[in-house]
């Protein structure tokens, strides 16, 4: 399978193998990172526009790196949305363009979904698993129930988990992206010097909030202007314990209401591009833990969007025969517990 992801600001293609657990033969990914630094956050015209420019050259990348010409592939896949449109557009119509002349099935997969079943192509487990997708864009609690088939049990109000980490390292003037940028200052500060809020905490939903925790962290960053370095490390380290204590306890209020509603899951697993934080991740292992489940978290070269995923969802739906026509639609949204009503149809 070829697998297709333009949905923001990483141009992505990869071919993937269907093996018991899967087999990543390319993963090509050319970020555009120094396109929009300038401006703090994605452009979502110049992220089409670069799309554009080196989309063919990577494809063609992913195909030599792993050894296949179109004529080897069982399908195209392509992350139909959710995303900027204009990078959706760009990869969608490449995709059909491609199986048209190829008269390969189409796979017009959610993104959503290639983060949701990234666990089954790293590590093979089985259904149903809690996921908590944490990225720049989303932060979702679901109970992955089968291919398609996806209960949202939690949600965020306001900003997501990744939006929060980029808002904040942009009020500190810390670089883009944010995150990664946020994480490293918080290595050298003192997470216990600002008594930032935990929003929602103990609540019986699984929902999110930051909105309330991002305003507190700027309000305290005006109290003390101009800030040193040795005090952007503790802001840092402070609001980052208090998402890692939010997301912890949303999680676990999610196994519970997970239980009641779908039984006992095979793994806690999480995906997106806030996965790759290693604070949170060593917070989840010790959630898994008192759980009794395994935490399963993807390589970090996996974390963040990347054709792979794309491919690995189109081969999971392939093997169900659920195949787009050439009149899937790109989706500016796209909730992912719509995935198996919206995508493709039984052939």
């Amino acid at each position: 399978m070829l697998g297709i992801e333009t949905t923001c600001d990483e141009t992505a293609a990869a071919v993937v193998a269907a093996t018991p657990r899967g087999a990543i033969l390319s993963n090509e990914v050319l970020s555009q990172i120094a396109e929009h630094a300038a401006y703090g956050g994605v452009v979502p015209e110049i992220a089409a526009r670069a799309h554009v420019e080196v989309l063919d050259r990577v494809i063609e990348r992913a195909l030599d790196t792993a050894g296949v010409g179109l004529d080897d592939i069982d399908g195209i896949a392509a992350a139909a949305g959710p995303g900027l449109i204009g990078g959706v557009l760009v990869g969608l119509t490449t995709a059909k363009a491609l199986a048209l002349v190829t008269r390969k099935p189409l796979l017009a997969v959610n993104h959503l979904e290639g983060h949701a079943l990234t666990a089954r192509l790293t590590d093979g487990i089985g259904f149903p698993y809690l996921l908590l997708l944490v990225s720049g864009g989303h932060s979702q609690l679901v109970a992955v129930k089968g291919v398609g088939d996806y209960v949202r049990l939690g949600t965020t109000i306001d900003d997501a988990v990744g939006e929060a980490f980029d808002k904040i390292a942009k009020l500190l003037g810390l670089a883009y992206p944010g995150g990664p940028e946020v994480e490293r200052a918080a290595g050298g500060g003192n997470p216990e010097r600002f008594a930032f809020p935990r929003p929602l905490l103990g609540r019986p939903e699984p929902n999110f909030s930051l909105s309330g925790l991002k305003t507190a962290v700027r309000l305290e960053a005006e109290k003390i202007a101009p800030l040193s370095d040795a005090d952007v490390a503790d802001v840092c380290a402070s609001f980052q314990a208090a998402v890692v204590d939010v997301v912890v306890d949303r999680t676990r209020t999610a196994l519970r209401v997970f239980r009641e509603t779908a039984g006992h899951p095979t793994a806690l697993v999480v995906a997106g591009g806030v996965a790759a934080n290693q604070v949170m991740r060593r917070a989840l292992q010790r959630l898994a833990a008192e759980a009794g489940l395994r935490l399963i978290a993807p390589p970090l070269e996996l974390c963040g969007d990347n054709g792979a995923m794309i491919a690995w969802a189109g081969l999971e739906r392939l093997r169900l025969g659920l195949i787009d026509d050439l009149m899937a639609p790109a989706r500016a949204r796209w909730p992912l517990d719509s995935a198996g009503d919206e995508a493709g149809a039984k052939a």
